[in-house]
């Protein structure tokens, strides 16, 4: 009766076993991050609405050159358009009020001047794409500089200490005390006026490496900061503390301990960095301080505009639309990256 009882419950046992399903080879988190970002349907709509305007603002020369005809780095007071085969002044007599001056043609919804004219008779769309490429690149490369500034000072900090930590943290807190528009501007009107001479090397005051240096720059800080804590963490931990007891060398720690950790908070940071250094170079450039002529982006034609609002309000209006749609894919990915990515944002979805 005995055996027979064990052999029920064996075929029962293996009878389970058999049941459940085979064992799924094991995944890396970044490829399980990834896939729980394609699954992710707001952040994949959001990548797909950054990829068609960096797409678009990538063939600005090519959409001025071989749709509007046009140089939108040139005015065109005296310029003409044709409207259905009528040609019509690009700068027309203003009939509102007194009827004194000039305003701009309004869009004609057609390949040339499709979004109107500005002030000074330029194509506002073909301005628009080129503005847009310039604020792309300025904030992504600025998010560059931050996160690389971020992640060396951080990871020195935290996992040297001592007088290291003492000295980069106390930066850290001058650079943290400023508001970083104040700070930005300050440094702005510094450098825009006079350029930067660093040795042989010199840095005109039209480059877009001084808007990428200052916004990569003033936040820092606000990376840096959880960076350092969160390597301070892992220098106390378990696995940390057995290879240093096994001898293992510092650098052999940082690379195969630390910086996989400190790369995975990097990413999370990265979209929401790229949304606040858009805003901040747009506040810069409305305020004549960040992107300089004869190059553009969207806080310079906003600010091109600004006389225009009564008349051709779309000359601002265009550009502050494109930079809420670009912060907004920006800030609905870099929701979706931190689900994916962010352990505690894991436990926090099973605690709710």
């Amino acid at each position: 009766m005995a055996n027979s009882g064990d052999s029920e419950a064996n075929s029962i046992s293996v009878a389970g076993q058999s049941a459940q399903p085979p064992m799924a080879v094991g995944e890396g988190p970044w490829r399980v991050g990834l896939g729980k970002l394609r699954r992710d349907g707001i952040a994949m709509g959001a990548v797909i609405v950054l990829a068609i305007i960096m797409f678009a603002c990538c063939c600005a020369s090519i959409y001025a050159d071989k749709v509007s005809a046009s140089d939108p780095f040139q005015s065109a007071l005296d310029g003409q358009v044709t409207i259905g085969s009528q040609p019509v002044d690009i700068m027309q007599a203003d009939t509102t009020g007194l009827g004194i001056g000039v305003v701009p043609i309004g869009p004609t919804w057609q390949a040339q001047y499709f979004l109107g004219a500005d002030n000074q008779g330029r194509d506002v769309a073909a301005r628009m794409l080129y503005g847009g490429r310039n604020s792309l690149i300025v904030a992504f490369s600025s998010t560059a500089v931050c996160l690389v500034l971020a992640a060396l000072v951080g990871t020195v900090a935290g996992f040297v200490g001592g007088i290291t930590d003492s000295i980069l943290a106390r930066l850290l807190d001058i650079l943290w005390a400023f508001p970083v528009y104040l700070l930005a501007i300050s440094l702005s009107v510094v450098l825009i006026s006079n350029g930067l001479q660093l040795g042989p090397i010199n840095i005109p005051s039209n480059s877009l490496l001084l808007p990428i240096a200052i916004i990569g720059i003033v936040y820092v800080p606000y990376v840096a900061r959880p960076i350092r804590g969160q390597v301070l963490s892992l220098s106390r931990s378990d696995f940390v503390l057995a290879s240093r007891c096994l001898g293992l060398p510092t650098s052999r720690i940082l690379f195969r301990d630390i910086l996989p950790h400190v790369t995975t908070t990097l990413i999370v940071f990265a979209p929401i960095m790229m949304a606040l250094n858009m805003l901040t170079e747009s506040a810069l450039s409305f305020l004549s301080i960040g992107v300089q002529p004869p190059g553009a982006s969207w806080g310079t034609i906003i600010q091109d505009g600004q006389g225009l609002l009564y008349s051709r309000p779309l000359v601002s209006v265009a550009p502050g639309i494109a930079i809420v749609i670009t912060v907004l894919a920006l800030n609905f990915l870099g929701d979706g990256v931190r689900d994916a990515f962010d352990p505690r944002a894991k436990l926090r979805a099973r605690k709710l």
